[in-house]
C-alpha cells in the first residue's frame, strides 16, 4: 500500500524572487526557503525523488496539509523590480515566467480561519502544468469534499444581513473551490423545512448549507431528519423508535441573532471560517434529542432544553422581538427579579458504560476520544440497550426520579457556549457521545441563583453548589405537579402577562392563584406548548461540515509557520 507521505513532486521554485524547495506528498505541501539563496538563482527542477532528505540548515518552512488546500490556479506573472509579482495578460515583450497560486487555510487567533495564498514561479510551462495537475489530482482524490451544495439563506434573521454575508464572503470562496451551489432565499418561517420535506432532490447534493442563526439551523435539521425517516418508514411519533442517521452533512454560515451551534462546533462565529470548513469537507457528528408528549412528536433539540428560568426568558422575549437581540438581556433581568420556581418530577435514565462526567475539566474538542468511545459503545449495544429500556420501564429499576421545586431544569446536549458565555451551561458536555447533561437548579435565594448564573462566565465549577445537581443521561421525562390540558395551557399562556404583574407581590400566597403553576420549555429558542415531555437522545444522528473546536496548541505558535 502506498504511503501517504511519499513524495510525489519536488522542485526548486521561487516565491517573490526567493528560492524555495517545494515538495508535494499525498498529505502535505511543503515549501522551505533555501538559507543561502541569492537574489537570483537558476532553477533546478527535480521530479519525484524518493530519497530526498530535508535540509538541516535553518530556514522559513511552511507545511500545509493537502486536505486544507482550497484551490490552485494558474498565473502568468511578470517579475517586478521590487520582487513582487503582477498578473499580466500579454506576454509579448515582457520577461515573464509561468506561475501557479495555491489558496490554503491559515489559522488566526480565536479559532478563526482565513484563506491565504502563495504564488510559486516556475522556470517553464511544463513544470508549472505538472504542479497544477498534481495538486488538483490530490484534491480530487479527497472524497469528503463537497462538489454540489443546496444553500438556504434567511434574509430576515439577525441584522438582516444573511444574503449580503453570503454573496460577499462565502460565494466567492465556493466559486474558487469549484463548488456548485443551488441557492434558495427563504420567504417565510419554515420555508427551508417544508422544501426539504417535500421538494428538494437530495440525491443531487453533497450537503445542505444554512445561512442564518440557530432558528434557521433548526429548520434544516427538522426537514432533513423528517425526510430521512419518512423515506425509510420510521414512526416519528414513537419515542421508542430508533432513528436513522442523515446521509447529507449540514453547513452553518452564521448570520443570526444567536449562533450557538456554530460557536460550539467551530469555536467562532465567523462566516469565512465556516465556509472554509465546508470547502475542505470537515465532518463532525452530533447528537439530536427528540421531544415527545403522549406519544406525539413535538420537536428536535441539539443544544438546550430549558424549563423554568430559560423558558420564562424566551416566553417574555417573544413579546419584545421589535427590540432585536437586546430583548434577551431585558427579559433575563426581568425573570431573574421575578424569581419563579416550579414544582414537578424529573425521571431520568442514567448513561451507562461511558467515560466522562459533567464535571470533567476537559472539553469536547476535535477528534474527541470521549465521543468516539461512547459513540462506538452506543452502536455496539443499540439492540441490547433497546431491550433494556423496555424492561427497565416496566420494572422501574434503573430509572431514577427526583421531585421538588425548581428554578430551572436544563438539558444541555452541548456546552451551549457563546461569545457572552464562553463556558456555556455545561462546559464538559459532548457533541456526539449519545448523552445529554440534565441540570437541576432547586429553589434557592436570588443571591444564590445569581452565583450560579455568574459561574457560566467564570472559571469556577458552576455545579459545585448545594442547590444544583447534574446528571449525564440518555433519556428523561418531566411531569409538572399541576399538569393541565392543552386548552388550559394555551389559555394561560395568553394570560400569563397579566398574572406576572401581581406575581411578585403575592408569590408566597398560592391561594390567590397568582403564582404560575408551570413554565414553558425553551427548545433551541422555540417555545413548546406542552410541559409534560419525554426526551430521548439519538447518538450521532446528524453530521456537520465542522471539525469540532481544535486544541489550543494548534493556535499557540502562530508566529512559527512550521507549527501549522
Amino acid at each position: 500500500m502506498e504511503k501517504p507521505n511519499r513524495l510525489l513532486l519536488l522542485s526548486e521554485l521561487r516565491v517573490r524572487n526567493t528560492a524555495y524547495d517545494v515538495s508535494l506528498s499525498r498529505s502535505v505541501l511543503t515549501w522551505k526557503r533555501r538559507s543561502s539563496s541569492p537574489v537570483y538563482h537558476p532553477f533546478r527542477p527535480r521530479f519525484c525523488v524518493p530519497s530526498f532528505s530535508r535540509r538541516t540548515d535553518s530556514g522559513v518552512c511552511h507545511n500545509v496539509p493537502v486536505s486544507e488546500i482550497v484551490a490552485v490556479r494558474e498565473e502568468e506573472e511578470e517579475n517586478r523590480d521590487d520582487g513582487s509579482w503582477k498578473k499580466i495578460k500579454e506576454r509579448e515583450g515582457k520577461d515573464c515566467r509561468q506561475a501557479f497560486t495555491v489558496l490554503y487555510v491559515e489559522r488566526c487567533q480565536r479559532h478563526r480561519w482565513r484563506c491565504a495564498e502563495v504564488t510559486f514561479a516556475c522556470p517553464d510551462e511544463a513544470l508549472c502544468q505538472l504542479w497544477i495537475s498534481s495538486i488538483r489530482e490530490q484534491l480530487a482524490a479527497t472524497t469528503s469534499r463537497p462538489k454540489h451544495l443546496l444553500v438556504y439563506i434567511n434574509p430576515y434573521g439577525g441584522k438582516r444581513k444573511g444574503k449580503h454575508i453570503y454573496e460577499l464572503k462565502v460565494a466567492p470562496l465556493f466559486a474558487q473551490a469549484g463548488i456548485r451551489t443551488h441557492v434558495i432565499v427563504t420567504d417565510y418561517a419554515n420555508h427551508a423545512r417544508d422544501h426539504l420535506k417535500t421538494q428538494a432532490e437530495l440525491k443531487k447534493f453533497d450537503g445542505v448549507v444554512c445561512v442564518g442563526g440557530d432558528g434557521m439551523f433548526s429548520e434544516i435539521i427538522h426537514g432533513l431528519i423528517w425526510r430521512t425517516q419518512a423515506d425509510n418508514g420510521r414512526n416519528l411519533n414513537s419515542p421508542e423508535e430508533t432513528l436513522l442517521p442523515c446521509s447529507l452533512r449540514i453547513g452553518i454560515i452564521p448570520a443570526g441573532s444567536t449562533d450557538c451551534i456554530c460557536f460550539a462546533t467551530v469555536g467562532t462565529n465567523d462566516p469565512v471560517t465556516s465556509a472554509l470548513h465546508i470547502i475542505v469537507g470537515d465532518s463532525q457528528s452530533m447528537d439530536v434529542c427528540s421531544v415527545h408528549h403522549n406519544n406525539t412528536f413535538l420537536r428536535y433539540s441539539v443544544s438546550l432544553l430549558g424549563y423554568g428560568f430559560y423558558g420564562d426568558v424566551l416566553t417574555d422575549s417573544e413579546r419584545k422581538r421589535w427590540m432585536g437581540p437586546a430583548r434577551y438581556d431585558l427579559s433575563g433581568v426581568k425573570m431573574f427579579l421575578t424569581h419563579h420556581y416550579y414544582e414537578g418530577s424529573v425521571s431520568y435514565l442514567p448513561a451507562r458504560d461511558i467515560i466522562g462526567t459533567p464535571r470533567d475539566p476537559g472539553r469536547c474538542h476535535s477528534g474527541c476520544s470521549v465521543c468516539q468511545h461512547n459513540g462506538e459503545k452506543h452502536s455496539e449495544s443499540a439492540e441490547r440497550y433497546k431491550m433494556d429500556i423496555a424492561s427497565e420501564s416496566e420494572s422501574d429499576m434503573e430509572w431514577r426520579t427526583i421531585r421538588g421545586k425548581f428554578l430551572a431544569i436544563n438539558a444541555a446536549s452541548m456546552s451551549c457556549a457563546c461569545p457572552r458565555s464562553p463556558k456555556g451551561l455545561s462546559p464538559a458536555a459532548h457533541l456526539a457521545d449519545g448523552t445529554t447533561d440534565l441540570i437541576l437548579v432547586r429553589k434557592c435565594s436570588r443571591f444564590d441563583f445569581l452565583r450560579h448564573l455568574l459561574r457560566h462566565t467564570s472559571k469556577d465549577d458552576q455545579f459545585d453548589l448545594n442547590f444544583v445537581e447534574v446528571h449525564r443521561v440518555r433519556r428523561f421525562c418531566f411531569t409538572p405537579r399541576h399538569c393541565q390540558s392543552d386548552s388550559d395551557l394555551e389559555l394561560d399562556l395568553r394570560e400569563n402577562g397579566k398574572r406576572q404583574i401581581f406575581s411578585q407581590i403575592c408569590r408566597d400566597h398560592p391561594a390567590c392563584g397568582c403564582t404560575p403553576a408551570y413554565s414553558s420549555w425553551n427548545c433551541d429558542g422555540e417555545i413548546l406548548t406542552h410541559t409534560a415531555i419525554d426526551v430521548r437522545v439519538h447518538c450521532q444522528l446528524i453530521k456537520l461540515f465542522a471539525r469540532g473546536i481544535e486544541e489550543p496548541t494548534v493556535f499557540e505558535d502562530l508566529t512559527n509557520p512550521c507549527a501549522i
